[in-house]
């Protein structure tokens, strides 16, 4: 069975709100399973979360955000974390009105050298890397539990430490 993260589970890996996550679901941004009423998130979708997260901290605007992950999901024809945990790295770069998605070093070094103004770039590979690592730090071993409905599902984390969640709550004040 594929593993799941609870919203506080997502809150805890990434920083942000749980209102950020349901705002972020109704919009269409992320949209996880559903369990009931329960937000269940893939590794796919925290992957996601975590450049959402990386693009929103370096001041992108939603719909912005939004239009970069569209064209993400077109330009690759499947799942970022799919995509970018394939061996090669890729880089996103924009200069706010053109998005450039680059997985050879020497063409990212050609698109700055010929812009003609400031670009943004941020490697999708190491975001994608860096939650995944996170995940591993922070999720004790998979076990099954009961929900409240009966029914088992997988649980990524038993409990977080003081101090994991004391990091969790100073990205959150950073952000």
């Amino acid at each position: 069975m594929a593993v799941r993260f609870t919203s506080e589970q997502v809150v805890a890996l990434t920083g942000i709100t749980p209102r950020q996550l349901q705002w972020w679901d109704e919009r269409g941004i992320i949209v996880p399973a559903r369990e009931g009423r329960n937000r269940l998130y893939s590794m796919d979708d925290v992957a996601e979360m975590a450049v959402v997260c990386q693009l929103r901290r370096r001041g992108f605007s939603l719909q912005r955000v939004r239009k970069i992950m569209r064209y993400l999901q077109k330009e690759l024809g499947k799942r970022l974390a799919e995509t970018v945990t394939a061996g090669s790295d890729y880089h996103l770069l924009t200069d706010g009105r053109r998005i450039y998605l680059e997985n050879s070093a020497k063409e990212v070094i050609d698109i700055l050298k010929n812009s003609k103004q400031p670009m943004l770039a941020v490697c999708l590979s190491d975001t994608v890397r860096e939650i995944h690592a996170e995940i591993r730090t922070q999720a004790g071993p998979m076990h099954p539990a009961r929900g409240r409905s009966g029914k088992r599902k997988n649980v990524a984390a038993r409990a977080f430490s003081s101090s994991q969640r004391t990091m969790a709550a100073k990205r959150r004040a950073m952000s």
